[in-house]
């Protein structure tokens, strides 16, 4: 009884709340990020992704549980990737940089749009710490960090992120197959980097690169957001 007691005092509501935004906006970024993959392949003229289902809004069908968890406690993550044939595109290499492309792109419009959003509310006569215009204004910068940090970090170049399709249309055929033979290898060196931390300097460092350029875009103060 003494700890539930202890739970009950120290229980906070609004931090369950603020976990819970995070969860949705995680999936949110998430589903905008593969739906992007499958709609390009589709309009190249590969149909994988929507005979197997993956032109959803169903979160359920992209989600990757370690991804997710990454993505709501570091800032950086993965979903189950969009199957693609490349055989279906005319230009194979340039179809798959194309849509690989397409997920961090995808990202980095809706970062915008949660900022430009942001800049409204700074800028009107809305007092941002009264309660429903902070918990939006808190979800829209959720919206833009998580989803800049998801497109940043699949712009890596390493297997099996986005940006090793891009790099790799730049490659000679035979050490392309070559690479793609042990992208399942290179995936786990790449986990184990990002549970060790080795990366989270420089993704941070990138992250908030692209959040201030996006902020001086979109017209909100990068200073008002610490960047």
């Amino acid at each position: 009884m003494s700890f539930l007691r202890t739970f009950a005092n120290s229980f906070d509501p609004s931090r369950l709340l603020m976990l819970v935004i995070q969860a949705a906006v995680a999936l949110l970024c998430i589903i905008i990020h593969e739906c992007a993959h499958g709609f390009a392949a589709d309009r190249m003229g590969d149909h994988t992704a929507r005979r197997s289902g993956r032109l959803s809004w169903n979160p359920l069908r992209h989600i990757d549980p370690f991804g997710l968890i990454m993505m709501i406690v570091a800032g950086v993550g993965w979903a189950k990737p969009v199957p693609v044939n490349p055989g279906n595109f005319r230009h194979p290499k340039r179809g798959m940089a194309i849509t690989a492309l397409a997920g961090p792109a995808a990202n980095f419009v809706l970062a915008y749009a949660a900022l430009i959003c942001m800049g409204f509310i700074y800028r009107s006569s809305l007092s941002l710490w009264s309660g429903p215009v902070y918990f939006l204004f808190v979800t829209l910068f959720q919206i833009a960090s998580l989803s800049v940090g998801l497109g940043v970090f699949n712009l890596i170049p390493i297997p099996p992120l986005d940006g090793s399709k891009v790099l790799f249309s730049f490659l000679p055929d035979r050490i392309y197959f070559t690479i793609l033979r042990y992208e399942r290898y290179i995936m786990l060196a790449l986990f184990a980097l990002v549970f060790v931390g080795v990366l989270d300097a420089p993704l941070r460092l990138g992250i908030n690169h692209v959040l201030r350029w996006l902020c001086i875009l979109a017209g909100m103060p990068p200073a008002a957001l610490g960047l």
